[in-house]
């Protein structure tokens, strides 16, 4: 990422195009942080090229979006083949890949929904999931985009506003992304918990 990060930083005029083909990577299940790129395209905006400031936003928003469906189309498209490449089987379990398909089926378009906004790889899982079980497309563009559009839109604007800081915004999206997945762990926990002791009491 330090390396990504300081080849955008030197070619800002072009910063857009760069962040969009590397979000279509993280499809891909590359490991580069849409968090991350998202908010050093904002800082880039405030502080270096403000000139490209909508490009450099469309870049992020298209790159996440479009990414999203290249990931649901894979699991369309191939389906369960796809564990019999050695590559894929290690990026996605397929014992966590059945449980938010489980998820979809309980709660459906909401788990999209919330999902996109939970990082460390959560999102692809439930991109990939959405194609597996055959979502119908028009409403995964409809859930996603609606998500899309919020974060993107929330984090752009406030890594924008305070870019100057860049280093201690990053710091900041690591410190919010952990407590985010802890709280969401522990609700699980908590809700698998529940679930087990009622079953038990019945």
């Amino acid at each position: 990422m330090d390396s990504l990060i300081q080849f955008i930083f030197e070619n800002a005029p072009y910063a857009h195009w760069i962040v969009f083909s590397a979000l279509m990577l993280a499809g891909l299940n590359v490991p580069i942080s849409e968090d991350l790129m998202i908010i050093f395209s904002a800082v880039l905006a405030a502080t270096v090229v403000p000139e490209n400031t909508y490009k450099l936003f469309m870049g992020v928003f298209l790159g996440a979006y479009i990414s999203d469906w290249a990931c649901y189309w894979l699991g369309r498209h191939f389906g369960p083949k796809l564990w019999n490449i050695k590559w894929f089987a290690r990026s996605f379990d397929r014992k966590k890949i059945d449980q938010i398909h489980e998820y979809y089926n309980k709660y459906g378009f909401m788990t999209l929904l919330v999902g996109r906004f939970i990082p460390f790889g959560v999102r692809n899982g439930l991109f990939l999931t959405a194609g597996l079980g055959k979502m119908p497309f028009g409403k995964f563009l409809l859930s996603d985009g609606i998500a899309c559009v919020i974060s993107n839109t929330v984090l752009f604007t406030l890594a924008y506003h305070v870019g100057k800081n860049y280093e201690v915004l990053i710091s900041m999206v690591k410190t919010f992304n952990i407590f985010l997945f802890s709280a969401f762990a522990v609700a699980g926990i908590a809700f698998f918990w529940y679930k087990r002791r009622k079953k038990a009491a019945t």
